[in-house]
């Protein structure tokens, strides 16, 4: 199973970019799914999630509000539309999915990468101020 990444680019601060993960091997339609990412020299570190259903989203502090994770359930793809970038939101972006099917869990839960079992391998965002 693969999680494929996409979208990751150069841009100046203040425009937008759109982030495309699809898996390949399997379908995690009714799988919790998340964005993380990972400066160099720091720790990887959550940034949105997704339940399941879809009806569900949450967001580390510093991206609401300029953030959106969206999972198109028909075409088996995750999304994260970013907009307002800023330069400290330059990283390198995961998706990663929990093996669970239909599982809920409390609301901290979902920050936590020990939920995610499959992860992609990555893509380049970088913000120039």
């Amino acid at each position: 199973v693969q999680l494929q990444a996409s979208g990751g680019g150069l841009v100046q601060a203040g425009e937008s970019l759109r982030l495309s993960c699809a898996p390949s091997g399997r379908t995690f339609s009714n799988n919790v799914m998340a964005w993380f990412r990972q400066a160099p020299g720091k720790e990887r570190e959550f940034v949105a999630a997704i339940t399941w259903s879809g009806g569900g989203t949450y967001y580390k502090d510093a991206v609401k509000g300029r953030f959106t994770i969206s999972r198109d359930d028909t075409k088996n793809t995750l999304y994260l539309q970013m907009n307002s970038l800023r330069p400290e939101d330059t990283a390198v972006y995961y998706c990663a999915a929990d093996r669970n099917q239909r599982r809920t869990y409390t609301g901290p839960t979902y920050y936590s990468r020990g939920i995610y079992n499959y992860w992609g391998q990555g893509t380049q965002v970088t913000v120039s101020s």
